[in-house]
Parts: C-alpha cells; sequence; structure tokens
C-alpha cells in the first residue's frame, strides 16, 4: 500500500511503524471473511482492510469525523484478521496506534470522556473492583434480570499448596480475576504443585496494562507495564522459570511489552525478558509429563471456547483441547471458533449491541452439541459467556484440579 503520512508523525516511532504495517497490506480482503463485526454489519468500514484505509487516511492529514471512530470503536481488536492475512500485516498494532492519535485530534463528548476515566480508573485496580463487585453481588438478589445477569456469583476461594519445591514461577493475579473467579488461580497453583513446581504472586504486580492502552490512555498503561517489571525483576534475578498467565487477554499484553517498551532506555532489556518469559498456562503444561494431574471419574462432555487472545494473539490454537484430549476428557463439536464472543476486555460495556449480538452467536455455536459444561481461558470471556449460557462456564484448568474442587464449586448462588 502506498503511504503519504504527513510530517507530523513522519519521524515519530509510532508512525514509522504504522507506516510499516500500512505497506505491507495488499488489500486482498481475506480478512473481511473473519471479522466479527463485518460478518455482522457487512460494511467495509467495519471490517480490517475498511478500517485499515481510515487509520491511513488519518495519518495521511485527511479529514477526522464521528464516523471514523465509530468505526475504530466497533473494532474488537480481536486480531482474527491477523491470523487469516496472508501478508502479515500487525492490525492489531495499527489500530492501537490510530486510536491513540484519533483521540488526540478529535476529543470526546464529556459522557464518554466520563464512562471511559471511570473504567481505565476502577476495573485495572483489584481492591476497587473488588469492593464494586462485592457489593453488587450483596445486591443481586434484588437486581431485575438483566443485571443480575452481568454480576457473577460470590465465588468462594480454595486453598492454595503449602508445599515448597525448587522449580518456581510467578503468576499474574490480575484485575478481575481475583475476585471474580479465584479458583482459577487457586486450581492452577495446585495443578503446578503436583507437577513439582511452586507458584507465587507478587502482590505489588497489578493490571498488565491492557484496560488502559486499549483505551487509548498509551502512557498510563505503559506506566501499569513498568509497576509489573519492576515487581516481577527481583524474582526472575532469582531463577523464575515463567510468569504464567491465566488469562490468555494479559497474556498477550505482557507478551508485548517487550517491543512497547523497546525505546525506553531503562526498561527495554527488562521489558524483552519479561515478554520471554511469558507464558499461557496452557504452554507451561503442554512442555510438562501430565500423568500426575489425569482427573478420575469424570463424564462430563465439554465445549471448549478459545478466547482471541490465545488464538490469534498468543496463537495457542490448539493446545488446550490436545492437554484435555491427553486427560480423557471428551470435547463436544462447536463452530466458528475464529470468531470473537464479544467481551473483548471492556468492548461489553463501550459497544453493548454488538457485544450481545456477537454472544448471542457464540452461544449457539458452542452448544450445538449439548455439552454438560463450558470451558474458556480468559476471565472476561468466562464472565461474558456465563451471562447467557445455561451450562456452567469456567476456566479449563479446573478440570484438570482434584475433582472434588474442579467439579463440586459453583459458587454460593
Amino acid at each position: 500500500m502506498k503511504t503519504n503520512i504527513i510530517e507530523e508523525y513522519r519521524e515519530t516511532a509510532e508512525g514509522q511503524e504504522a507506516e510499516g504495517i500500512l505497506r505491507s497490506c495488499v488489500h486482498c480482503g481475506f480478512c473481511t471473511a473473519t471479522c466479527p463485526t463485518y460478518q455482522e454489519l457487512c460494511d467495509e468500514r467495519d471490517g480490517p482492510r475498511g478500517r485499515i484505509y481510515l487509520i491511513k487516511q488519518l495519518l495521511e492529514g485527511g479529514e477526522v469525523t464521528e464516523k471514523t471512530r465509530t468505526h475504530l470503536d466497533r473494532c474488537l481488536t480481536c486480531r482474527s484478521c491477523e491470523t487469516t492475512c496472508p501478508s502479515g500485516v500487525q492490525y492489531g498494532r495499527l489500530v492501537d496506534i490510530g486510536r491513540g492519535i484519533l483521540e488526540q485530534k478529535l476529543p470526546r463528548s464529556a459522557s464518554q470522556r466520563v464512562l471511559r476515566w471511570s473504567i481505565r480508573k476502577l476495573v485495572p485496580y483489584r481492591q476497587r473492583f473488588g469492593t464494586l463487585l462485592k457489593l453488587g453481588q450483596l445486591a443481586r438478589p434484588i437486581m431485575p434480570a438483566a443485571v443480575k445477569a452481568k454480576i457473577p456469583p460470590a465465588q468462594k476461594a480454595s486453598p492454595w499448596p503449602s508445599t515448597s519445591h525448587p522449580r518456581r514461577m510467578l503468576a499474574l493475579q490480575g484485575c478481575a480475576q481475583p475476585s471474580a473467579t479465584p479458583n482459577t488461580l487457586a486450581a492452577t497453583a495446585r495443578v503446578l504443585d503436583r507437577l513439582g513446581i511452586t507458584l507465587v504472586t507478587v502482590s505489588e504486580a497489578g493490571c498488565c496494562g491492557a484496560v488502559s492502552y486499549h483505551l487509548a490512555a498509551h502512557q498510563e498503561g505503559l506506566q501499569a507495564m513498568r509497576r509489573n517489571i519492576d515487581a516481577w525483576w527481583p524474582a526472575v534475578e532469582a531463577g523464575a522459570e515463567a510468569i504464567v498467565m491465566t488469562a490468555s487477554g494479559c497474556g498477550a499484553m505482557v507478551e508485548e511489552y517487550g517491543h512497547l517498551l523497546r525505546n525506553d532506555p531503562h526498561y527495554a532489556d527488562k521489558a524483552a525478558r519479561i515478554s520471554e518469559l511469558c507464558r499461557d498456562i496452557s504452554q507451561v503444561l503442554a512442555a510438562e509429563d501430565l500423568t500426575a494431574i489425569r482427573p478420575e471419574g469424570h463424564d462430563q462432555r465439554i465445549a471448549f471456547h478459545c478466547p482471541c487472545t490465545l488464538q490469534h494473539a498468543l496463537k495457542q490454537t490448539s493446545t488446550v483441547q490436545e492437554i484435555l484430549g491427553r486427560a480423557g476428557f471428551e470435547l463436544t463439536r462447536t463452530r466458528d471458533n475464529h470468531l470473537c464472543c464479544g467481551s473483548a476486555g471492556t468492548y461489553s460495556i463501550l459497544q453493548p449491541e454488538m457485544s450481545q449480538s456477537l454472544l448471542k452467536n457464540k452461544i449457539e455455536a458452542l452448544t450445538m452439541d449439548n455439552p454438560d459444561r463450558i470451558v474458556t481461558a480468559n476471565v472476561g470471556c468466562q464472565l461474558h459467556l456465563q451471562t447467557r449460557a445455561s451450562q456452567p462456564v469456567s476456566h479449563w484448568i479446573e478440570l484438570l484440579d482434584q475433582p472434588q474442587q474442579a467439579m463440586g464449586q459453583e459458587g454460593a448462588q
């Protein structure tokens, strides 16, 4: 693609990166076939190719309008287009750059600024999010059905193992997971314990930075990344084997630390090392002998939902299915696995109509073979699927935990 980037952006790091991405696009349109929003709306501007042209227009000094913002806002950043693209266009990076520039060029309405600011000041903070969730759970019984469905039932945290092993790995607690689905990390710790690995958390580590960064508050997101690097670094120097991600959305962000901080003289090398150590829990288990954690006596039929961040960003399309198959679980048939469930971080809040349409499609695709349970690999997807699914929804790692813990705790209603 020929470009003519204006001087304002031509010499900046992001402008040069965007130009390289734009020039790699050959206009083929394969991406439209796998874009969830294009499939729903059939509007070129709501597909990757159309959005690429809108960002190109922005970087070349063209007119910036609310219509441009509307079409960029509707993008889920699911990166399904990247998996499809024969030219390797890094669309996810391009749309982040475009949104960041657009945010500066075209201020949002006061109500939108307040909403986005509120999300950035609540969701990424464990204690703030946890307190808000507890208040919602207390009021849940008297809430209207539509609101009640969006508040996950309180889940009692199960115990972590007390043993210690020479092999040690770090875990990112994240934002929502500790309060919304605390058994995910506890189950991971117990599974790794049976493999002779101690899982430890670092309390100073917080949000991976994705919430702020994908809402175009780039400096705020980068600062969250630096904080995590500082928190993890002593353990990394002490020999931690990996930084284990039980939320694939966080894993996709942490894997990009090295790239996003490559021009920071104080953090570039450390960020690159952190990205090298980042492993989704499926990647960790795929490299281990799983004989010791094969559950016994299970007979549930499982539908696996592969989050976009796991398959399109981390490129782990079939790893979980292979692990569950090795463990003896029966996986049911599903369809349209490449399409997003509509959660997409804060998308379900900011684009509720499209999010619900995609969720309806995803539930139908996951339940076509009448599974007993749905499992996924990302807390946001898990909470989103729970709002509409009639089957229990959990993180897949809980299936490998001890049977009485993995299957017996659905949370207090």
